[in-house]
């Protein structure tokens, strides 16, 4: 082969890579079948892009489409709730000297008509208005909504999904759960289907409904996720289970519904965290089962009676269960035993850890708290008791939760606190009982101060505390107390037994 040839040759090559290239390059398809090499055209930019259609935007269209039938389904059942209230009004009259009227030293003045300037004691009357969101839960006409809406209320009434305005009555409240129903007497109502809240799950779609903001934005709809479950201690009712969502609440959102997927009710929205007093994220709701069992007992009976047991729970921290060697976050620890009370009769004691209850798991006070006021009165529970190492079964037959009040406490930190402790603890003499506002009683130790940034005082121990033991020794005198306190050395657990306004409660701590 001569230079000429193998030039040629070469470029041929070259030329055959780059048609090659081109090929591939082009969304041309090589196959390699038992007949050899063949070529077959890949699909080109139009065809790709009604594969994408097909795919992917058809599932956001589907998911698109499903919250738009969510809305439209539950939206009808959604109400707004509009409320009057007549208050006294105070009014300052500019010829007031001093809080008494130039009236009452120069008479009242002449203004051409013989009636009176003011009302008696100086006001006016004024009503007051405001706004909040239901649901309708019943073809009858019930609705579901906030204590808070319809509180102190004298009028009520609503305006529907249709734009009618209908007069409604309150049935019954709840403030404990910060729910009440209120009855409307009205044609062609579209009650929502109540879900199951107990199958709820974190992360799950939910969407809010509601009038936040005023009536302009009535039966606004929002998205989101739940956050939460079982949120207790948010400070808003006695009883707390509540579900938290990331779902747009505002005020006015109250009393509106939280719905799932399937478009059922899961909950009723209460309230919102917010430093702003607007949507931050975080909104709560009542849990639909426990919203059905108010309504449901409002409706009956016009209240709620709930299960009692009769003892003071608290939660097992860590330094708590290392002094009564538990594992922490486990069951509730037993406080006071009220006396006459279903748990006395059936034999519990302070310190007994309720660990199961009805065969279900405790984990701690405000689960248990909320199963136990769930039940009905007269009914039979199973509680699971580990009592100094040793599980013991009781069946307790509950009894109707009494009335309660709650006293508030006026005493004030002191000073020179020895700083071992954190806290100062005295005999509970009758001078030391006047200025604590308590009654004296011999061999009594109280606790008359406290440091605020002590270990003693994070782990809720309080002046007006009576010790009732010290590392599980019981006190009889301040004489014993200081005895037990001269081997307590610095790093030490110290676990007490307190009495606080009638209950026991157990606090552990290094000090």
């Amino acid at each position: 082969m001569n230079k000429k040839q193998a030039i040629m040759r070469y470029l041929l090559l070259v030329f055959a890579g780059i048609a090659v290239g081109a090929v591939v390059f082009s969304n041309l398809e090589f196959n390699l079948s038992p007949k050899g090499l063949s070529i077959s055209n890949r699909p080109n930019f139009a065809a790709a892009t009604n594969n994408i259609e097909n795919y992917p935007i058809q599932s956001l269209k589907s998911l698109n489409e499903a919250f738009v039938q969510i809305a439209e389904s539950a939206t009808p059942s959604v109400v707004t709730i509009f409320t009057e209230k007549t208050v006294n009004r105070r009014v300052v009259s500019p010829f007031d000297f001093f809080g008494r009227s130039f009236d009452d030293f120069f008479g009242r003045p002449f203004n051409g008509f013989d009636t009176p300037q003011r009302t008696p004691g100086n006001g006016r009357k004024e009503v007051q208005q405001g706004i909040g969101s239901g649901v309708i839960v019943t073809n009858d006409g019930y609705i579901l909504t906030n204590n808070h809406v319809i509180d102190g209320a004298d009028v009520v009434y609503i305006r529907t999904f249709d734009n009618r305005k209908i007069d409604a009555k309150v049935v019954g409240k709840d403030s404990k759960t910060d729910l009440a129903v209120i009855k409307v007497n009205a044609n062609n109502l579209k009650p929502i289907q109540l879900g199951d809240s107990d199958k709820l799950r974190v992360g799950e779609w939910v969407i809010a409904i509601g009038s936040p903001l005023g009536e302009n934005f009535a039966r606004t709809v929002t998205q989101g996720i739940v956050s939460a479950k079982g949120r207790a201690n948010v400070g808003l009712a006695d009883y707390e289970d509540f579900i938290q969502t990331d779902a747009a609440i505002n005020p006015g959102n109250s009393g509106g519904p939280l719905v799932n997927v399937n478009g059922e009710l899961v909950g009723i929205n209460t309230a919102i965290a917010s430093r702003t007093g607007g949507f931050e994220g975080i909104g709560f709701a009542v849990p639909s089962n426990m919203a059905r069992k108010v309504m449901t007992a409002l409706i009956t009976t016009g209240k709620v009676a709930r299960g009692y047991l009769g003892v003071t729970i608290q939660n097992i921290d860590e330094d708590i269960a290392k002094a009564m060697h538990l594992k922490a976050g486990e069951g509730a620890l037993v406080g006071t035993i009220v006396e006459g009370s279903p748990a006395a009769k059936a034999g519990l004691k302070t310190g007994d850890v309720i660990v199961d209850f009805n065969d279900r798991k405790v984990t701690g006070s405000m689960e248990l708290r909320n199963a136990i006021s769930s039940q009905l009165p007269g009914s039979t529970v199973k509680l699971r008791v580990l009592r100094n190492g040793t599980i013991t079964l009781f069946q307790v037959r509950l009894e109707e939760q009494p009335a309660r009040s709650v006293a508030a406490s006026t005493t004030k930190e002191q000073e020179k606190i020895p700083a071992i402790f954190g806290f100062r603890a005295e005999a509970l003499t009758a001078e030391t009982a006047k200025k604590l506002n308590m009654n004296p009683a011999v061999g009594k130790v109280v606790i008359t101060a406290i440091d605020p940034a002590s270990n003693a005082y994070f782990a809720g121990l309080r002046t007006g505390d009576i010790i009732l033991s010290l590392n599980r020794r019981k006190i009889n005198s301040l004489a014993e107390y200081n005895a037990l306190c001269k081997d307590i050395k610095s790093g030490d657990l110290l676990f007490l037994l307190i009495e606080r306004r009638g209950n026991n409660l157990y606090i552990a701590f290094n000090v």
